[in-house]
């Protein structure tokens, strides 16, 4: 008798778990369709940057782009490097050592 009442609730279980799964298709179904059409914008946004780019007026942003590109792909790198310089350093503490907490652990 008990198993039956272990078997019914495994059964509504999956079936539960079924629609969550259905749920979660068609999430990700409509996920998809957005970030291809948020693509076909980009690639759009990207055909008309490079109709302007022969445009003299336009080429100081475009240098001005290029130029905040760079400087973002160096602050990345520094942040990179820095997390992994503290990732060194709380890997370095031993047991038992001293670690400092949280000022909201305070």
């Amino acid at each position: 008798m008990a198993d039956d009442g272990v078997i019914k609730q495994l059964l509504r279980n999956d079936v539960m778990l079924q629609k969550k799964m259905t749920d979660l298709v068609i999430s990700v179904t409509n996920l998809t369709k957005r970030v291809d059409s948020l693509i076909t914008i980009f690639e759009e946004a990207a055909k008309n940057v490079t109709s302007f780019s022969e445009n003299e007026e336009i080429k100081p942003l475009l240098d001005k782009l290029d130029s905040l590109a760079d400087q973002n792909k160096t602050i990345a790198k520094g942040l990179i490097a820095l997390e992994q310089y503290v990732r060194d350093k709380q890997g370095r503490i031993m047991p038992g050592q001293f670690r400092p907490r949280p000022i909201s652990e305070l």
